[in-house]
């Protein structure tokens, strides 16, 4: 009898045993730096006297003042702005594309369609700032050939990395990054539509302009959501195109985008106090922007399962 107990117990703890480390790693790398941050948001450093001595520096409770300050930083918000600007033309643009190519894929009549998908999705493989070196080289009057090229024909050439043109510059390095992966995620949807579907579309007389639009693109909204749900985490995260383009224009500031004035806080000005509160008003407005989104695009598809 004690020997079955023990089995039994054996059996049930094994699916706990494996997710032992898993839990673990997730506590020390994501959890317990969550809840540091959270704690030092809620600090700040007094100083006393001249401030030279380490006895002079203490350590005290702030409450909600460096969040209170982050709220009121014109630089923070100046920066949030900017990133607004910069999703609106990343993300319609981004989407639209890897719409279209995984619609193009999908038709019967592609050749190299391996191929193709490699294609598309390899910028995705490179690492973020290898892309904005590369793209921030080719901006470069001085050693793009783009720019080689407009001067031989005679053409205006214009400065990609100064004023509005920057928006376009960065919105460009993103894109080129990201439609390979959310390519390959429509895409793989598509392949998941049985193929009586569209057959009996045929036999209705529908062109292919049509299976695409009414049939292909409704069916694979979840789809569309989804990478939608993670353009808008990314976008609002937004940090190693404009540092590594930092050097190359004085049209990048240090606080360009939230995050890098959160990097500027804690790491130049040595204030991780109000770095903590900046960073978690960011997580808070991603979280609640995200799962808005969600919870919108959830409740329409229950409007449109009632009808």
């Amino acid at each position: 009898m004690t020997t079955a107990r023990r089995k039994s117990y054996g059996v049930k703890g094994a699916p706990y045993a494996f997710l032992l480390p898993a839990t673990i790693l997730f506590a020390l790398f994501f959890a317990l730096p969550i809840g540091y941050a959270l704690w030092l948001s809620l600090h700040k450093v007094q100083v006393k006297g001249l401030g030279l001595g380490s006895g002079a520096r203490k350590e005290v409770w702030a409450g909600l003042e460096n969040y209170k300050d982050a709220l009121s930083d014109s630089e923070l918000l100046s920066g949030a702005v900017r990133v607004v600007g910069y999703g609106a033309i990343v993300i319609p643009v981004m989407l639209g594309l890897a719409l279209l190519f995984a619609l193009m894929l999908d038709t019967d009549k592609v050749r190299l369609a391996p191929f193709t998908r490699l294609a598309i999705f390899l910028p995705y493989a490179i690492p973020g700032v290898v892309a904005a070196l590369l793209w921030g080289f080719l901006y470069l009057p001085d050693v793009s050939p783009f720019y080689f090229v407009l001067d031989k024909l005679g053409m205006p050439q214009p400065n990609l990395l100064d004023g509005g043109p920057l928006y376009l510059a960065l919105s460009n390095i993103a894109v080129w990054g990201g439609t390979g992966f959310n390519m390959i995620v429509i895409y793989t949807s598509l392949q998941a539509i049985p193929a009586e579907v569209y057959e009996a579309a045929k036999l209705d007389g529908a062109t292919p302009l049509q299976i695409a639009l009414k049939i292909k693109i409704p069916m694979v909204a979840p789809s569309l959501v989804l990478t939608f749900f993670f353009s808008i985490i990314a976008t609002l995260q937004v940090f190693s195109e404009p540092t590594t383009l930092k050097p190359l224009t004085n049209s990048v500031s240090t606080t360009w985008s939230p995050l890098m004035k959160v990097y500027q806080d804690a790491f130049r000005k040595g204030d991780i106090y109000s770095a903590a509160a900046e960073a978690a008003i960011i997580a808070v407005v991603t979280l609640v922007l995200s799962f808005g989104f969600l919870r919108a695009a959830n409740s329409r598809n229950k409007q449109e399962e009632a009808r």
